[in-house]
């Protein structure tokens, strides 16, 4: 049977291969909404009874110290999915999801979801793959907090979220976040990076200078 193009739906990786009239099934029993930046669209102990769909726009998934401390798990782009804990037994959220930008987002019913499962088996496998994926950052992001000091950690962030030698529109807030240490932590990380003339700071934007010195300054 023919298939709909993946880039068509707002999440070609999760339903790749479904089949056109699966595709429009699925349209079908999702409903789209727009959310501004800063809505909250869950908290943990909610009740889980969706998946969510990110069409446009961008997502954080992060818990809080309890010094009030953000630390982000996720930092999800468009064609990412989020929350599918809730619907394959965890029951409910034990992450904040807050929009970061204005997005457009696409929610499925978890019983919907569960039937899919149960007919699709290979949408069930990538649900279980995004999961490990997460799972292998937060193990990462263990690791760095116990073994490297908070330049190295920094240093390994921007290399990570760099398009060639550029990080954009990440501010010392992000990044503080990113890591779950307060802003001045992260700044003064930054400026001993800047003062050994690895990475220049602009507005909302970082050059990286010198980039195997920054892999070692990561520990790479």
């Amino acid at each position: 049977m023919a298939t709909t193009k993946a880039n068509e739906h707002p999440a070609p990786d999760l339903f790749h291969g479904l089949t056109g009239e699966e595709l429009r099934e699925v349209e079908r029993v999702t409903s789209t909404r727009a959310f501004r930046k800063g809505e909250v669209i869950y908290t943990p102990g909610e009740t889980g009874e969706a998946l969510f769909l990110l069409r446009e726009g961008a997502v954080q998934i992060y818990r809080m110290s309890s010094e009030g401390r953000k630390l982000v798990i996720a930092h999800l782009l468009p064609f990412s999915f989020f929350g599918e804990m809730s619907c394959i037994g965890q029951g409910m959220y034990d992450t904040f999801a807050e929009v970061t930008e204005d997005s457009v987002m696409v929610t499925m019913n978890c019983a919907v979801l569960n039937g899919l499962l149960l007919t699709r088996p290979e949408v069930a496998r990538r649900i279980l793959e995004a999961f490990g994926r997460r799972v292998l950052e937060a193990e990462r992001q263990l690791e760095d907090t116990v073994f490297k000091g908070m330049t190295a950690r920094v240093a390994a962030l921007l290399l990570r979220e760099a398009d060639g030698d550029e990080v954009r529109g990440l501010s010392h807030q992000d990044i503080a976040e990113r890591l779950g240490v307060y802003r001045e932590t992260a700044t003064n990380a930054l400026n001993d990076l800047k003062a050994a003339s690895l990475i220049q700071i602009g507005r909302k934007h970082i050059n990286i200078l010198d980039r195997e010195r920054l892999r070692r300054a990561a520990g790479e």
